[in-house]
């Protein structure tokens, strides 16, 4: 079997499957968006080569800078809000033994696996500013309870509490994950040298959780970044552009203005925004070894 597995022609027939996949799903999309990027197309007839003039046009594009400014604003909602809760409630769930761990578990995860339209439209009624229930509580707590939560001061904390609340289930079970691979004979030991739990948490669980803790900054970033659907179904980036982020501001200039050319140039703009973004986090944590 080794000497099969030496053999180059079998090494190769085994990587090319998987690098064709790789080729075809990942590489190829990103250079057709690049190209496409220099473009003035529609979908409909024949790309009109126009050099940087969508870049030109993006530089002063107003709606743009606003929905990076707000996917940035989720991004840090995600990473100071929704990951230390998470990393407190996984560490809770993790200190429960038998059923009422495995309960816990799944009722936190619950909101992940429901549907994105059934979470936005149940949202959107809780946010009803006449009969929703949000406002109904207010009322019965004697306030006026006419709050409209999805206005333009108020929607993108709104969105946020809804982003925060449907991805919290994720970020919650990959920390539990990462606190179940910690050994316990090292809280044991602590425990003997007189540490107590605050101490066990900042010297021991902390450091060991660092891999764990930047594949979900990252992901949270990434998330943050290419945050569409439930958006889109909530508020479709109202009222005016308040909740305009750029996975929603990319599908309203491909799609719905048929300027597929421009809605390109947003997705390579993207594109390269995970990647710094991928690669300030490996400088920052690299750093902090």
């Amino acid at each position: 079997m080794n000497k099969l597995y030496r053999n180059k022609l079998v090494i190769f027939s085994l990587v090319l499957p998987a690098l064709f996949f790789f080729l075809s799903a990942v590489i190829a999309p990103i250079i057709l968006s690049i190209y496409y990027g220099f473009t003035d197309y529609s979908a409909l007839g024949s790309p009109l080569f126009i050099g940087i003039a969508n870049y030109r046009e993006l530089i002063h594009d107003r709606v743009f800078w606003l929905s990076l400014r707000n996917s940035l604003f989720l991004a840090m909602g995600f990473i100071f809000i929704q990951h230390p809760l998470a990393m407190i409630t996984a560490a809770i769930i993790d200190h429960l033994e038998g059923k009422m761990e495995h309960f816990f578990r799944c009722v936190y995860f619950i909101p992940n696996v429901i549907s994105v339209a059934v979470i936005a439209y149940l949202w959107r009624f809780i946010f009803e500013p006449n009969f929703g229930l949000l406002n109904t509580l207010i009322r019965l707590f004697g306030g006026a309870g006419d709050i409209n939560w999805l206005g333009r001061e108020r929607a993108i904390w709104s969105v946020l509490i809804v982003l925060v609340w449907h991805g919290f289930g994720w970020g919650m079970l990959i920390y539990y994950a990462g606190l179940k691979n910690i050994d316990p004979e090292l809280y044991e030991a602590a425990a003997i040298d007189g540490c107590d739990g605050k101490k066990a948490f900042l010297r021991i669980t902390l450091p060991l959780m660092k891999p764990v803790i930047q594949m979900n900054v990252t992901l949270a970033i990434i998330s943050a970044l290419k945050q569409m659907e439930t958006v889109y179904l909530l508020t479709n980036g109202g009222p005016g552009n308040e909740t305009q982020f750029m996975g929603t501001y990319l599908y309203k200039q491909a799609f719905n203005a048929y300027r597929y050319g421009y809605g390109n140039t947003i997705s390579v703009i993207f594109i390269f925004t995970c990647l710094g973004a991928t690669l300030v986090l490996n400088r920052l944590f690299r750093a902090r070894d």
